[in-house]
């Protein structure tokens, strides 16, 4: 990459920079395709074990004890189990990072890799779906049922939508604008809602999905469809977003925080998934000026910053845990961490110190060939390069904040994406 003159304040971007540098030339070498987190349980043999945890835990337990054994102690194994797949969430993050870049430094090859990964997109959509919709390329085995590969998930679709946007941004390609209208119309209409309060609406996870509460769903859907509204003027949208919204408000608990279902059952708080809520609030709240959205904002991030960092101000998995967990920290949470923290910066002092430590640890993460630890286990690392957790990600994550600290490119100008 050429030099660019950066605005740095107090933040370590020089070194971001160089981290994006040697991870592009890693990707480059590595290629799109990886193992997963969920490629333990990917196969038949392990979505059975899986299935048979949920439905009789303690004889669950033994069969799922070999995998998860694995992914604690050798996480290299998952080649015993599934193979290398391509994640449409992961290239949509390919493609924004890139789409970043491009401005960033003015060199072609950067829109060209984007530009490469919304073709990719393009031909890896959902089957069987009138309009343009995306999710995971195994069957994923859940509480539920086992979700069929390519069941489009409203959790991945906005992440595609922003990616289509971004180029469409740069290049005005009339292609680009007319998938995100597929996309939005399938954000419409695919997805069911159901009522909470006079005001206020849940939605499903996937098509056919008959039960909805899961809170960061219902966040990406009222992002996806505030977006919409206002990049196609179409009240149609912003009316099911004002009510997913409020589902999302609604929620929250009294000391700021949000569990991750309103089933009474999955009622833990994490740190990805919490970021997940508020970096949707944060978008709608640029769009839609929403006083509601600003004080949900302004209670969850004091949440955030107090319980969900450890004491070396790091992000930490979990302050409410649903089970035994088998690591110390996760790249996924560094990644949620400085996107939430840019897209907030400058309003929230305590979030913009954890954001410098975020940063500062990167050493820690990035490998000597370039690509980012996944995790650090309770013993070593897991080293496996994923795609999906959280490679793109956080390459997606630096990107945005070199974007938003170029001289040419102002905060406030970056926040509106």
């Amino acid at each position: 990459m050429r030099g660019t003159t950066l605005m740095t304040d107090t933040l370590p971007v020089e070194q971001a920079q160089a981290a994006v540098t040697r991870f592009v030339a890693w990707l480059d070498r590595y290629g799109e395709t990886s193992y997963d987190h969920q490629s333990f349980f990917a196969s038949d043999l392990g979505r059975s074990a899986k299935a048979l945890y949920y439905k009789k835990p303690l004889l669950g337990m033994l069969a799922v004890s070999p995998m998860i054994f694995c992914e604690g102690f050798v996480p290299s194994a998952r080649r015993l189990f599934w193979k290398p797949q391509r994640f449409p969430i992961a290239d949509a993050h390919y493609a924004m990072g890139f789409a970043f870049l491009s401005q960033v430094f003015g060199e072609e090859r950067y829109y060209r890799k984007a530009v490469h990964f919304l073709e990719v997109l393009k031909e890896t959509r959902s089957p069987g779906y009138e309009q343009y919709g995306w999710g995971y390329p195994f069957n994923w085995e859940t509480r539920t049922g086992t979700l069929k590969e390519q069941t489009p998930f409203i959790t991945t679709v906005p992440y595609v939508y922003e990616a289509f946007r971004e180029v469409y941004r740069i290049d005005g390609d009339q292609n680009w604008q007319r998938i995100m209208r597929s996309i939005a119309q399938h954000g419409l209409q695919d997805y069911r809602d159901f009522e909470t309060s006079r005001n206020g609406s849940t939605c499903s996870y996937y098509p056919g999905d008959d039960s909805g509460g899961v809170i960061n769903a219902s966040a990406y859907r009222a992002f996806l469809l505030t977006a919409a509204a206002a990049d196609f003027s179409d009240d149609a949208y912003r009316e099911v977003a004002a009510r997913n919204l409020n589902f999302v408000v609604e929620s929250q608990n009294p000391d700021g925080s949000w569990f991750y279902s309103t089933d009474g059952e999955r009622d833990f708080v994490d740190h990805f998934h919490t970021c997940f809520v508020l970096k949707a609030l944060a978008k709608i709240e640029l769009i839609a000026k929403t006083p509601e959205c600003t004080r949900a904002i302004e209670r969850g991030v004091e949440y955030y910053v107090r319980h969900l960092f450890d004491e070396r101000g790091l992000p930490k998995p979990f302050s409410r845990r649903p089970r035994l967990t088998i690591y110390r920290r996760e790249l996924y949470d560094c990644a949620e961490c400085v996107n939430l923290a840019v897209l907030l910066r400058g309003r929230f002092p305590e979030l913009d110190n954890k954001l410098s430590n975020v940063l500062a640890s990167l050493p820690e993460w990035q490998k000597s060939d370039g690509s980012f630890r996944s995790r650090q286990l309770l013993l070593g690392w897991d080293d496996v390069p994923m795609h999906r957790w959280a490679q793109s990600q956080f390459f997606r994550s630096l990107c945005f904040l070199l974007y938003c600290n170029t001289n040419n490119s102002k905060l406030a100008s970056c926040q509106r994406k």
